[in-house]
């Protein structure tokens, strides 16, 4: 039998789940979406080639029509040359998706430009019974409230579905997020919103759930018992690359550690759902954050990197304010207090500039009864979110031959080696297909919000304080900090005696 009939044999066996229950209807036809911020960088590099990854497979809906509305003021063909420029498919299917998109300029803080706004769609929408709206707000956090009074005062329709699409970052901290939330809150009910943190659409994070609890050896080895630590760590090769001034007013503990790392988390550590239902599932990822108290102090390591070659060091961006404490790079590490967890170290780690790009989350296992063995390394559970999605158990087995001797090695999947010819979604279309559906699961609810911000606010004041602690310097391309092995042994993570290197094979699937 070919490998591929094993695949195909294999996937006809695969398991159902129950359909996710939507907290709205589902858009289906009659439909305009609406991109505020339509000529900034995150609508031209994300959200614009989603809503086409979208439209070249057939998943948005019948008669959809896209707008962009901005500051900026452009004819449509400059708007169409932005909206396109980072689209990657066939040409005329670009052509096509040019014919539904329009673009409108207009202020952010007055009404005029969204009467325009709302003339222009009247135009579209025509002598349509349904008028449903999407309004993707791909904009800076300090207009967020604004346009959304704006647009629920003049653009809202009485005739249809109302949905808005609101970006990180969520406020500063608790009481910024809390101030948002609620002027939010006053115009678009919870039903309405759908606050984007993307990294909760990327198909490894959503894949958590499978794997915890759809494997009975892994949900009954998830806990105290058998886990020694989790590290979750975060990985850039790049810095703040003129974007200084910006990251610097928010730092990357912000930027990374508070939203995605700690979404990341909540799925990982959560308790089973009752179903997959937005509502259960996001019930479960706030009790175990409330389980989780703020950051202490001392379980907080800093970094700034410095030049390293014809790499310049943070301090050399002239974004960046002279003499900034801002830290790019932070370890720290979170406890579960509850049954499950408790006192299990859960390590974060995130850094700009430092020696590769990776995502990933590490559960180390406590260590084997000795007696029989000395020093045999730890079992880990590895999953990466990226590059490359994988799943991989290290695990100790027997070296082939004479000798009775253990050698580390693993079991892994590798996505692009076992799921040859499936499509993965990147984030932002995944995310934006579930807004249409009215799926709120992977979207961030307000009490989420709220309790997160609990965790983070305190070290986030003493960071931004007087007496704010001064970053360890680390070189540009480097680990991190020097601190950082002393950091994650502290808390019982153990790198393994033998050196350890992902195996090249050429065994095939």
């Amino acid at each position: 039998m070919s490998n591929q009939d094993n695949r195909k044999r294999s996937d006809s066996t695969a398991g159902s789940i129950p359909s996710m229950e939507t907290s709205g209807d589902a858009l289906k036809d009659e439909t305009v979406v609406v991109v505020l911020g339509a000529s900034g960088d995150l609508a031209k590099k994300k959200t614009f080639p989603a809503l086409f990854a979208l439209f070249a497979q057939g998943l948005l809906p019948k008669d959809v029509h896209i707008v962009g509305y901005a500051r900026t003021k452009m004819d449509e063909a400059e708007f169409h040359k932005r909206e396109t420029q980072y689209l990657k498919g066939d040409d005329s299917k670009i052509e096509e998706f040019k014919k539904i998109s329009s673009y409108i300029s207009g202020q952010y803080d007055g009404d005029e430009g969204f009467q325009e706004l709302l003339k222009h769609l009247e135009k579209l929408e025509g002598d349509r019974k349904t008028k449903n709206r999407v309004f993707y707000m791909a904009l800076p956090p300090s207009v967020f409230t604004t346009v959304a009074k704006g647009l629920k005062k003049n653009v809202y329709s009485e005739d249809g579905i109302n949905r808005i699409i609101v970006e990180k970052p969520f406020g500063k901290d608790l009481e910024s997020c809390r101030e948002m939330m609620s002027e939010l809150k006053a115009q678009w009910s919870e039903n309405e919103t759908y606050r984007i943190d993307h990294y909760l659409g990327k198909e490894m994070v959503k894949n958590l759930l499978i794997l915890r609890f759809g494997n009975v050896f892994l949900d009954a080895a998830f806990n105290k018992n058998f886990v020694s630590n989790v590290q979750i760590t975060f990985k850039e090769p790049f810095g703040t690359e003129g974007r200084g001034g910006y990251f610097d007013e928010f730092g990357i503990i912000r930027d990374v550690c508070q939203n995605h790392l700690l979404q990341t988390l909540s799925i990982l550590a959560m308790e089973r759902p009752v179903s997959f239902s937005a509502e259960d599932i996001r019930d479960e990822k706030v009790k175990v954050l409330r389980s989780i108290p703020a950051i202490a102090q001392k379980d907080v390591l800093l970094g700034q990197y410095v030049g390293e070659g014809d790499k310049p060091g943070y301090l050399d961006d002239d974004t960046v304010p002279k003499g900034s404490v801002c830290p790019t790079f932070a370890a720290m590490t979170l406890w579960v207090n509850n049954p499950r967890w408790e006192g299990v170290p859960f390590i974060m780690k995130a850094g700009k500039a430092l020696n590769e790009s990776k995502v990933e989350i590490r559960v180390q296992f406590k260590d084997a009864l000795q007696g029989i063995f000395t020093d045999i390394p730890r079992n880990e559970l590895v999953m990466r979110i990226q590059p490359s999605e994988a799943v991989y158990l290290k695990m100790n087995a027997k070296l082939p031959g004479f000798a009775t001797r253990a050698v580390p090695t693993e079991l892994d999947l590798t996505y692009k080696k076992r799921f040859v010819d499936t499509n993965i979604p990147q984030a932002y279309e995944a995310l934006i297909l579930d807004a249409f559906k009215g799926d709120h699961s992977n979207f961030v609810r307000d009490d989420e919000l709220d309790v997160a911000w609990k965790i983070f606010t305190p070290i986030l004041h003493w960071i931004d304080g007087k007496d704010a602690p001064k970053p360890e310097p680390y070189p540009y391309g480097s680990r991190g900090p020097k601190q950082i092995d002393e950091f994650t042994s502290k808390y019982g993570y153990k790198r393994s005696p033998q050196e350890y290197s992902w195996p090249q094979t050429s065994a095939s699937l």
